[in-house]
């Protein structure tokens, strides 16, 4: 099964910008690998709170469209949050 996931590049970093965003209902997300710049980019947290839940989500390539340009990537590390069903943070690297 193939996701397609849309995203925003993420201007603010750091702690404070993230609670905001949590807060309006997004998912801070980072896109890194090797040879390629990293990327911070901005999810839907609707989006990702169910397709999570399958197990061929953190083993099969995503296709994450950030401005309009695809980008192969593979679910590296999750953050869930410690009793809410919420996801923090999200590592992707490059396929």
């Amino acid at each position: 099964m193939s996701y397609t996931l849309n995203a925003e590049i993420r201007t603010e970093v750091g702690k404070g910008s993230s609670r905001r965003l949590r807060r309006a209902g997004k998912l801070p997300a980072v896109v890194y690998g090797k040879g390629k710049e990293p990327m911070s980019i901005v999810l839907e947290h609707k989006d990702i709170i169910n397709i999570q839940l399958n197990d061929d989500f953190y083993t099969t390539d995503l296709t994450v469209v950030v401005d309009g340009k695809e980008v192969k990537v593979r679910a590296q590390a999750m953050q869930r949050h410690a009793f809410k069903p919420m996801v923090e943070h999200i590592d992707f690297v490059y396929a």
